[in-house]
Order: structure tokens, then sequence, then C-alpha cells
């Protein structure tokens, strides 16, 4: 005759199962928490106040009488805003306004002009004065994607806008009376507007939840805004019609999260 035996279950082995399922249910959690610390979080949108040197390039930054598209543009300071809406986790939109100076013609760039002037004009001798300054804006808006390297961000972003020039230097030619040439030349300041478009990256270190600080290389390049010009040379000479405008800007900010 067969007779089955039912196993005993001892308190330790309900204890030993018990421990067994903890066990596996901390590490499924820890596991799961892990995980989504992996996971890119959301940003904060942000607004910067920032400032630094804009620095001309290209033919912006030339000094050259024969080049029509010499802006003979100078380094000079520029201060602004930087801001920034994350729509999903590092993704975000940028948008920068700028206000920027680019310097004033020098006695030597006049000298530069007076030279060009006596050698297209047949002329002794050529005075050219020259009076205000590079003053712009540029508004620019684009997408931008951040990394985040524990406590730094780093900030790529493309942009596009608008330009508006609020003064362009003047220049005045007064020619002697070695020939019958009765014209005196004069570049008119401009207030045009024009395109821009560019991109810019920056990095951003976290002093807390609420404050950032950060340096930026901000590129932006114009075809170029419109220049007017009275009693005009023709052929002849220097003729400046359109001036492009092509800058580096390298900016210092503070950063408020939104």
């Amino acid at each position: 005759m067969i007779i089955n035996q039912k196993k005993k279950t001892t308190p330790h082995n309900n204890m030993k199962k018990t421990l067994t399922i903890l066990t596996l249910l901390v590490s499924f959690i820890s596991f799961k928490a892990s995980a989504q610390d992996d996971l890119p979080q959301q940003l904060k949108s942000y607004l910067s106040f920032q400032g630094g040197i804009s620095m001309p390039g290209g033919n912006f930054g030339k000094s050259d009488y024969y080049n029509n598209s010499a802006g003979y543009a100078k380094n000079g300071a520029v201060f602004g805003f930087d801001a920034a809406v994350y729509i999903y986790k590092n993704f975000g939109i940028g948008a920068t306004f700028t206000f920027q100076d680019q310097g004033e013609l020098t006695t030597n760039d006049a000298t530069n002009l007076s030279n060009g002037y006596n050698s297209s004009f047949v002329k002794e001798s050529t005075t050219v004065t020259a009076q205000g300054r590079y003053h712009s804006s540029f508004l620019m808006l684009g997408p931008q994607y951040s990394f985040v390297i524990k406590k730094f961000i780093l900030d790529l972003r493309a942009s596009a806008g608008i330009m508006k020039s609020w003064s362009t230097p003047i220049t005045d030619v007064e020619f002697d009376t070695s020939t019958t040439d009765n014209i005196e030349p004069q570049q008119l300041s401009s207030t045009a507007r024009a395109f821009v478009y560019g991109g810019s990256a920056g990095l951003r270190y976290s002093l807390s939840d609420s404050w950032d600080i950060g340096f930026k290389l901000n590129y932006v390049n114009s075809d170029g805004i419109a220049i007017q010009n009275s009693d005009n040379p023709g052929t002849t000479g220097r003729l400046v019609t359109k001036q492009p405008i092509t800058v580096l800007q390298s900016t210092l900010g503070i950063t408020l999260h939104l």
C-alpha cells in the first residue's frame, strides 16, 4: 500500500520565500528608477542677459577702396537677450535679440579712401571726411537642442531673422580743382533692413535650479543692407550700394530659468 505524505511547510521556508519575493520586487523597482534617471529630462525654459564683443568678418571687416563690399567695420560691443522654450525634453525653440556697435572709420581709413579717389579720378589731393558709426540690431529665431553633462548644458541652435540698421558711417569726398570734375560723392547713413541667418553654440553652468552662467558664440551673416549715395560718381571710383554683414559675437551671460 502506497501512502502519500504531504511535505510540511515550516515558518523558515515561508520566510525564505517572502524574502525572495521582496528582493525581486525591490530589484525591479530599482531597475525601473535607474532607467528613468537615464532618460533625457525636461529642461527648463530660460531667459539670459548677455554682453560681449562683436567681431566683423568677411568683406564687412575689410579695408579696401577697390572692393565695393568692404565695410571698414571694427570690433565693437554687443548686448542683448537670449531665450529658449523647451517643447519636448531637450528640444526647444530659441530666440536672440542683440544690439551691436561695429565702430567708425579711422584716420587711416580716410587716407586709404583718399588715395583711392586720387587714383580713380586722377587728382592731386582728395579730402575724405567720415562721421557716424555702425549701429544695428538682430532679431533671430530657430530650433535648439541642448546636451546635459552633469551641471553643464551645451546649447546648439540654427537661426534666421531680420537685421535693422540704425546707422552706418557717412563719407564725404571733396576733390581739388586740378580737373573740371565738380562732383562731391557722399555715402549716406543707412537705416535699411535685411534678412540674416546663422548659428550659435553656448555652454551654461548651473549655479542652482534657477540660475546659470554661460559663454556663447553667435555667427550671423547677411547678403547686405541697401546703401544710398548722393552725387553718384557713376562707373568711376568707389560706389557702395549694398553692404554685406558678417559678424562673430562672443558673449558672457547670466541666465534665469523660467
